[in-house]
């Protein structure tokens, strides 16, 4: 931007439009942290969604016999 377009012809920003570029900057820094952040959830979403899938094809695969064995779920009960 000249500083004709907001009346400073010194070459100097006035310190409020300075400070907003400050502010603006750390602001886009921010935002690409947050969107760096939000784009490893997604991964992580991803990942978990076709696990999901497959343990699911899996599970359909078998013999209703074995799906509904309960002794293949003891591992995963409490001791009492």
């Amino acid at each position: 931007m000249s500083g004709e377009r907001n009346g400073n012809t010194g070459g100097h920003l006035e310190p409020d439009f300075a400070q907003a570029l400050k502010e603006l900057a750390r602001g886009e820094g921010a935002a690409t942290a947050m969107e760096n952040h939000l784009d490893a959830l997604e991964k992580k979403i991803e990942e978990m969604l076709a696990k999901a899938e497959e343990d699911e094809e899996a599970l359909a695969s078998r013999p209703k016999s074995s799906a509904t064995d309960p002794s293949t779920n003891d591992e995963r009960k409490p001791a009492a």
